[in-house]
């Protein structure tokens, strides 16, 4: 953000006026303030940080594959009352992060901000403890971006052949079709900055258009006023409990956190914040521009989905067919399988467009989480090449990908227990980060933003340009904390019962592994050699 500064300038008959004078606050300057060298290069501005941010959401796109679980533990009216309470909550958290993200804007982002904050006694095993569940949630959403991807185009193989298809998808070739769309992630990511920059920019007007494309004709096309088609009172107040549990209240509760997973992944701006220009002020509109325009997006395409919907039993059934039931649902809407799959090949061309921004910042959080020596083969990781591009770390992130995703081979709810990690391990960095800010914050720790200030750390915290006015400011806090409780709890739940080891939700053993494994590390080696963020300046 630019601070302002006043000017008194003589006009021809001698009055004085007051200008205010506009400077841009020095990003290489704020950084080093912050303790780092500046070594990326700044291509992004606003615009394309809001596409780039926009397209790794991916919000109306997720919407269509996350919401058969609210439709199974929810219905219709579960599946839009749960979202706009997730949006709500999601909005409060982004706000929150947008504080933190202009006091600190650095690739870190959640472990630079916990150093900042947290106690002297444990500050730097929370930041390696939070390094480890964002690096690792961001491993994983590599590869369920990718994974979408490839059963999407296999679902929309199958929408093409009609009523009766003939193509059987297999789990090899499931494998091969993530790998083709993390080569193209990786060669965009490969790229200058400033091309990845005008790409992310192009993909924000595709992302707007293809909203439009895809709503107006489901909605236009459907059967109206006749039996089966949807009212708004079976939209709005249509509560359904498919799961087998005691109640629709825990039914809805059940389903609740999937139907908000379209929404996570906005924070993709705060670890490109050491590419962008004005990053103290950017970075933050960037999040909040995008949870809002997003939400809104996704709430549209949800009501019209709803409103679409003419054989609920069908379209859950085309899950075990096509993978995803909006395939069938876009079928019925338009009466048409070619206009089908073209709405559908809409939604897969921005998934790919989706995975060129997750794998940036999963790469860009390895890198800055390398550069403090947290992880393995820092030293080869924390290289950058001559565009100062870290091309190491996008290649580990291809590796990995690779890796995790032999795991298909096998068994498909193998890998979705290793993906399971994204929501908790996310949503527990973002609980730590919330609470301790509503510590300090409260406790009169921050001081008010001024200037050129001589240091950011733990002794001498100022706000940034950005942040919310009390008491709205705190208010905001506490609800994003409460938020986040809830969420994480809820996300822990199968969605079914009596649960078996196919129905099971993994993630609390998986992400209760990482934490146990990264606790265990920390007391064995960690400790002696992960001091925090490191001062390089």
């Amino acid at each position: 953000m630019s601070s302002r500064e006043t000017e008194l300038h003589a006009s021809p008959n001698g009055a004085v006026k007051i200008r205010s004078v506009v400077s841009k606050l020095d990003d290489d300057t704020l950084l080093q303030r912050l303790g780092k060298r500046p070594l990326l290069k700044r291509s992004f501005n606003f615009m394309s940080m809001l596409g780039f941010s926009c397209s790794a959401l991916l919000s109306w796109e997720g919407v269509l594959v996350t919401s058969v679980s609210g439709l199974l533990n929810g219905g219709p009216a579960g599946v839009i009352w749960g979202f706009l309470i997730n949006w709500v909550g999601m909005m409060s958290v982004y706000a929150t992060m947008a504080e933190l993200a202009s006091i600190a804007p650095t690739a870190g982002g959640q472990y630079h901000w916990v150093a900042m904050m947290a106690p002297k006694s444990s500050r730097n095993f929370l930041a390696y403890l939070t390094a480890w569940l964002t690096t690792l949630a961001w491993q994983a959403m590599a590869v369920s971006t990718a994974y979408i991807i490839a059963t999407m185009l296999q679902g929309i193989i199958i929408l093409s052949q009609g009523p009766e298809p003939t193509y059987v998808p297999e789990n090899y070739q499931t494998v091969l079709i993530l790998w083709a769309s993390v080569i193209f992630a990786v060669v965009m990511n490969s790229t200058t900055g400033r091309a990845l920059a005008r790409f992310e920019g192009l993909v924000l007007v595709l992302h707007l258009a293809g909203f439009f494309g895809v709503l107006v004709p489901m909605v236009y096309f459907v059967p109206h006023g006749i039996a089966g088609s949807n009212d708004a009172r079976t939209v709005f107040g249509t509560f359904l409990n498919t799961g087998g549990w005691s109640s629709q209240g825990l039914s809805f509760l059940v389903g609740f956190p999937q139907v908000g997973t379209s929404l996570i992944g906005a924070d993709c701006a705060v670890h490109m914040s050491e590419e962008i220009k004005s990053a103290s002020v950017v970075v933050p509109r960037a999040l909040l521009y995008t949870i809002f325009i997003n939400g809104l997006l996704a709430f549209g395409m949800i009501v019209g989905l709803m409103f679409s919907i003419t054989d609920l039993d069908s379209a859950l059934e085309a899950s075990n067919t096509m993978f995803y039931p909006f395939l069938e649902i876009f079928r019925t809407a338009v009466n048409s399988t070619a206009g089908a799959v073209a709405m559908a090949c809409v939604i897969l061309v921005l998934a790919v467009a989706s995975a060129v921004g997750v794998y940036a910042s999963a790469s860009r959080m390895m890198w800055s989480f390398s550069r403090d020596r947290g992880l393995p083969f820092s030293k080869l990781l924390v290289k950058l090449t001559k565009n100062a591009l870290p091309f190491n770390c996008i290649l580990a992130t291809l590796t990995i990908t690779v890796l995790l995703s032999l795991v298909a081979l096998g068994s498909s709810v193998a890998l979705n227990a290793l993906l399971s990690l994204i929501i908790a391990a996310l949503f527990s960095t973002y609980l730590l980060v919330t609470t301790l800010l509503l510590w300090r914050r409260t406790t009169g720790a921050i001081q008010p933003y001024v200037v050129g200030a001589e240091s950011l750390d733990a002794d001498s915290l100022a706000w940034g340009p950005w942040k919310l006015p009390e008491p709205f400011g705190v208010l905001n806090n506490v609800f994003a904390c409460v938020y986040c409780v809830f969420l994480l709890f809820w996300s822990l739940w199968p969605q079914y019962t009596p649960t078996t080891p196919t129905t099971m939700n993994w993630s609390v053993l998986i992400w209760g592994f990482v934490v146990l494994a990264s606790v265990t590390w920390w007391v064995l080696r960690a400790r002696h050699y992960f001091k925090g963020p490191i001062r390089e300046v």
